[in-house]
């Protein structure tokens, strides 16, 4: 990239707030390209002063300028995920504009899957090509092994669900998430796929325990997405 690395740190709470948007208004299939930014409390259109990453919300103290209603954490919280996400990337060291754009893709899926249960399309097909694209320029010699991956680990959940389903009589894993683990196979290799879905189920017990502290039981739905696509990501800057 033409950028240094470190200006995604910059960047990032201005992407977040842009994640944001994204993860509020896709699942409701409301625009998000040209529709205007308003309170949700009172409706009033947000000028550029309310809505400046981090800062808005600090200097405003949560509150709506107009209405005083509480803004809520959301906003807040994505920024500063997206900020994580760039820091772990420049930390990493490798393509740093590539594992943040990965980071923050991963990020949005997961917050959309958290909320309701589904792990977008528009972002896990994408996340394969994508996949397979980064691996032909970084080892066109291992194209072959990541395509193998992502076919493979699509399947493997896919299976996992159908003998779940069998047995129990409901779903154990949606579509989505073996999507995902075709876009972590594409990303990463064969060779991790073991390890992302380890990591993923270890991840996801950690959250589910935090979540619904320690009240777990056999019909209780939780996403995967998060878990996964955080395993995902991890394996793509220190896994090998």
């Amino acid at each position: 990239m033409f950028l240094p690395g470190w200006m995604t740190i910059l960047i990032a709470p201005i992407i977040g707030s842009w994640l944001g948007v994204l993860v509020r208004r896709w699942p409701q299939g409301r625009p998000v390209a040209f529709a205007r930014s308003a309170c949700e409390h009172c409706g009033h259109v947000l000028g550029p002063l309310d809505m400046v990453p981090l800062f808005s919300f600090i200097w405003l103290r949560g509150r709506c300028r107009y209405c005083r209603a509480p803004i809520g954490w959301f906003h807040l919280a994505i920024e500063l995920a997206a900020l994580a996400v760039a820091v772990a990337a420049v930390w990493a060291g490798g393509p740093v504009w590539v594992n943040a754009a990965l980071g923050w893709a991963l990020l949005t899926a997961a917050w959309i899957d958290a909320e309701t249960l589904r792990l977008p399309d528009i972002i896990t097909l994408p996340l394969t090509l994508a996949g397979l694209l980064v691996c032909w320029l970084e080892q066109p010699q291992a194209i072959y092994n990541h395509a193998a991956a992502a076919a493979l680990g699509y399947i493997f959940f896919r299976g996992v669900n159908f003998a779940y389903y069998r047995l129990r009589h409901r779903h154990g894993l949606g579509e989505g998430d073996a999507k995902l683990l075709a876009a972590a196979g594409a990303w990463l290799g064969l060779a991790a796929l073991p390890y992302t879905v380890f990591g993923g189920a270890l991840a996801g017990i950690a959250m589910a325990l935090v979540a619904m502290r320690g009240q777990l039981h056999a019909t209780l739905r939780i996403p995967f997405g998060p878990a996964l696509a955080l395993s995902f990501f991890l394996l793509r800057l220190w896994g090998s």
